[in-house]
């Protein structure tokens, strides 16, 4: 007979109680006044109703400069060129394919935009394009970078670097986009031997670190050994922190990840999800990065 963990209920503090906060956000819901001074220039997020900015959405109010935007708290991903992503092949298309990449319409990757295994550029013929299922084929993981945007929003991927291609051995996450945060670089190899890609769009992979890069592939030769028991238990720790710090709220980057591993490695993997054992584990991790900030 399996084993059942009953816990009775308790009265929990508050995350956050017990320590030290910077500069509150600025939280609106729909229908807030933002402002009623006429000299701010409306963003996204907000309309002009008798000359007051007012919210549309539930989120952050950002400022740059006059302008005013709300950046929603929970949304689909909205391209921004440079954004790094994690996606899925859905469709196979004359010189193109279609990629799922939490957004509203599905990204899209031209032929055009890739590179040749070996990391070859030449412009593509009709060869190339008989063989694009050789490449990529419904169903494939990839990591790409945001090349343009269309008219109607859809997101223009492009893979012209051997750090981009096809995903082969790890683990998917999948978290609000707005959790991620910006970096110059979101291809992170951790200590403890495992690498991260933090999609810009809410897609997460952990991966074993490679020993060695094979630039031969070209980012379209999966790897299928068979991955070591150590690595797995680590990738499976991993995947329980980030889903115990989205659990918080708690902003996705390198370091917030690493503090909150570590802070996990006195409890099993299956118990990190408890949600006691979630609360203290983020509890330290959030104290030690409000400890390295100050």
């Amino acid at each position: 007979m399996a084993a059942v963990t009953m816990r009775l209920p308790a009265v929990r503090a508050p995350l956050g109680s017990s320590v030290r906060r910077g500069g509150e956000k600025h939280l609106v819901a729909p229908g807030d006044t933002i402002t009623t001074d006429t000299g701010y220039m409306r963003g996204h997020g907000t309309y002009v109703e008798d000359e007051k900015l007012i919210a549309s959405v539930a989120g952050v109010v950002e400022r740059v400069n006059k302008l005013v935007c709300v950046r929603a708290l929970k949304a689909r991903y909205n391209g921004e060129i440079g954004d790094i992503v994690v996606g899925r092949i859905t469709e196979v298309q004359q010189k193109r394919w279609k990629v799922e990449t939490n957004s509203r319409l599905d990204s899209v990757l031209l032929l055009s935009s890739i590179n040749l295994p070996g990391g070859e550029l030449r412009r593509k013929s009709a060869e190339d394009e008989l063989a694009m299922r050789d490449y990529l084929q419904e169903g494939d993981l990839i990591s790409a970078e945001v090349q343009s945007i269309f008219s109607d929003g859809a997101v223009s991927l492009h893979t012209r670097s051997l750090k981009y291609g096809k995903l082969a051995q790890g683990v998917l996450v999948q978290v609000s986009p707005s959790l991620v945060k910006r970096q110059k670089t979101h291809f992170h190899d951790l200590p403890c031997g495992v690498s991260l890609i933090l999609g810009n769009n809410g897609f997460i992979w952990i991966y074993p670190t490679p020993e060695q890069k094979d630039d031969e592939a070209g980012g379209y030769t999966a790897n299928l050994e068979p991955v070591p028991l150590s690595d797995r238990e680590v990738i499976s720790r991993l995947r329980n922190c980030i889903v115990a710090l989205v659990t918080h709220k708690m902003m996705l980057f390198d370091t917030s990840i690493l503090y909150c591993y570590e802070a996990s490695l006195p409890h099993q993997i299956k118990d990190i999800l408890k949600p006691e054992v979630t609360e203290e584990i983020v509890l330290e991790a959030r104290q030690r990065l409000l400890d390295l900030e100050g």
